[in-house]
């Protein structure tokens, strides 16, 4: 399979981890040879309820036996997605209502992008140095990351920069903007929280200047934060909420949600403003509503904090400079690329799956699932200090 794999399936860099999966179930992924591997990652934060959860299993069965596909989005009134915008839309603040549904977070972002230049007539995007929306053009040209970008260009046009935390920047929000697009907590540039109120400052500025603010909550959404979203921590509330990866207990999807009176202008002028075939789909809406439904019934999110807490008693040693992010978004801030390279293979060697950031070569993810419970995050925290201790100082 592994000559396969590197000869048929297209590869995303030359030196992936090739890990041979045979299932996963709850914490854990087994591969091929039986072996269990405590995972720490969750799909890069897509698995909130971890693997192969049985609401979510169950929801995706009972919905596969009814229909799985029957129109392109918008055409059709299908149970599911109903359900889950309608359920969605009670637990978000006003204005935020109405839920476009798409297939990934990177073309949430794309219909977010052209939703606040639909809406406002401008054409200006701001985005922040060092942000992370996705990998398609419309998201490549809002990345604040030169180096992997300036192979693909030309970009779209007309995008800024501003900086995270920056109060001074706040200024290039002008009565020209479109629309300022954040990550409540900016994740390749690792796990960086907003401070001093900057969110809220952000928010006075767009609304001073008719700019709509769009927030990532890609990453952070979904409980992981201990709130169902970031935002709800820094008293801010965007005009686009755009979410995505941990919404579906590991089913691909995305979504931007406005107000209902934003979103009818992708309706007119012109007609299909936005469209997709598969967004929508009543398969992956299901598996939606069970995974939010989950959530928002169980004690998961309050106890994100708790399990924060724990990591941080136990992450404690020399070469682990910080700990920084909020809730299950974490990243060990090590002092050198090299260290924390050589934690992640070697605690791969030892059955536990950890992961870098796009960014920041001095980190090292921790974003397990949200039902990951204290004995499997102490024995997971155990052999990243097993390996540290090992590690030549």
């Amino acid at each position: 399979m592994k000559e396969d794999y590197f000869k048929y399936q297209a590869q995303t860099s030359s030196h992936p981890l090739a890990l041979e999966i045979s299932h996963a179930k709850g914490s854990y992924i087994y591969d091929t040879k039986g072996r269990a591997h405590l995972d720490f990652v969750a799909g890069v934060s897509a698995l909130s309820l971890g693997h192969c959860h049985p609401r979510v299993v169950n929801a995706i069965q009972d919905q596969v036996q009814k229909y799985m596909h029957v129109m392109v989005y918008g055409e059709y009134i299908q149970e599911p997605a109903v359900a889950y915008t309608k359920l969605l839309a009670s637990l978000l603040p006003a204005p935020l209502e109405t839920t476009y549904l798409v297939n990934s977070g990177t073309e949430a972002i794309e219909g977010a992008l052209k939703l606040a230049r639909r809406f406002t007539g401008r054409s200006q995007i701001l985005s922040a140095k060092n942000a992370y929306h996705g990998n398609t053009m419309g998201s490549l040209s809002i990345m604040g990351y030169e180096e992997r970008k300036s192979a693909f260009r030309p970009l779209i046009p007309d995008v800024g920069f501003i900086r995270f935390n920056s109060e001074e920047d706040l200024l290039k929000i002008t009565e020209r903007t479109a629309g300022v697009v954040l990550e409540t907590i900016q994740g390749g540039a690792g796990f960086i929280l907003p401070e001093n109120g900057y969110l809220k400052k952000v928010r006075e500025r767009c609304t001073a200047m008719g700019a709509m603010l769009i927030l990532d909550e890609i990453q952070p959404g979904f409980g992981r934060t201990g709130k169902l979203f970031a935002f709800e921590h820094y008293d801010c509330v965007p005009d686009i909420l755009v979410i995505g990866k941990g919404m579906a207990g590991g089913m691909p999807v995305g979504a931007f949600v406005a107000s209902h009176h934003m979103m009818q202008s992708l309706i007119e002028n012109p007609k299909l403003g936005h469209i997709t075939t598969f967004g929508g789909n009543p398969v992956i809406a299901a598996a939606c509503l069970a995974t939010l439904q989950e959530i928002t019934e169980s004690k998961l999110i309050q106890e994100s904090l708790e399990k924060e807490a724990l990591f941080r008693k136990l992450l404690q040693h020399p070469l682990i400079k910080e700990i920084r992010g909020k809730g299950l978004m974490l990243a060990l801030i090590m002092e050198k690329p090299e260290v924390a390279n050589e934690v992640i293979l070697k605690c791969a060697e030892k059955g536990l799956i950890l992961f870098w950031l796009l960014f920041e070569p001095n980190a090292i993810r921790i974003s397990p699932p949200l039902t990951i419970n204290n004995q499997e995050i102490s024995l997971g925290c155990a052999l990243i200090l097993e390996v540290l201790n090992g590690l030549k100082q």
